[in-house]
């Protein structure tokens, strides 16, 4: 079913449930670790894998799932309908993302985070999960990020270690969040402080207009 390249290498267990675009050096179904028994992967209707991307086995993927060039998805997450990994950016394993979810280029996700339905991820945003990086105990402490339904993380922003970013918040250009974010609010600076509501920010919706909290 898929339009495959032939510089594509699509591993044994890898299902398409229906149409797919597969550019050049593209690497689905990779096995996380050699010679072990073959993980499943299944990969939606429509998708559209960009070259360089590589996608591990075990990853449970919707319809209309696109990638840009050089995308990592790591093994065993589950990724909903009309999602979009931008060029560079990385899915580690163990992640659940919703509907509609857009993570854009040079992102970083880690193991355990939940990304829910329509939320929105900025250029070089980078959500952490290591509460003791370094330490002996690291893994058994690591900690996700959620992201609410339809939040906002901007450009280069930073959100620690089990951190709660509420529905429809709004995480400003490099902030670095520390605490969790209520539901519907504006969020800046270092460490990030509340600045506003949402339904406060200016909005001019004239064509060529945009959008900036004061």
């Amino acid at each position: 079913m898929e339009n495959r390249s032939g510089t594509a290498i699509i591993h044994p267990g890898v299902v398409f449930l229906g149409e797919a675009s597969i550019d050049d050096f593209v690497i689905v179904g990779r096995q996380p670790r050699p010679g072990r028994d073959i993980v499943e992967t299944i990969i939606g209707a429509d998708a559209v894998l960009r070259s360089g991307t590589v996608i591990y086995a075990g990853n449970r993927i919707g319809n209309g799932f696109q990638t840009g060039h050089g995308a990592l998805v790591r093994h065993g997450n589950v990724i909903g309908d009309d999602c979009s990994l931008g060029s560079g950016s990385v899915i580690e394993f163990e992640t659940r993302l919703g509907q509609g979810v857009r993570i854009h280029s040079q992102a970083f996700v880690p193991e355990y985070s939940i990304l829910e339905d329509e939320c929105w991820i900025g250029p070089n945003a980078v959500l952490t999960n290591a509460r003791y990086p370094g330490s002996a105990r690291v893994k058994e402490t690591l900690e996700g990020v959620r992201i609410g339904k339809c939040a906002r993380i901007g450009a280069n922003a930073t959100i620690l270690p089990g951190v709660v970013v509420g529905e429809a918040a709004l995480v400003g250009a490099g902030a670095v969040v520390t605490r969790d974010v209520a539901a519907g609010t504006v969020v800046a600076g270092n460490p990030a402080r509340v600045i506003k509501r949402i339904e406060d920010l200016e909005y001019d919706d004239r064509p060529g207009a945009r959008a900036y909290p004061d």
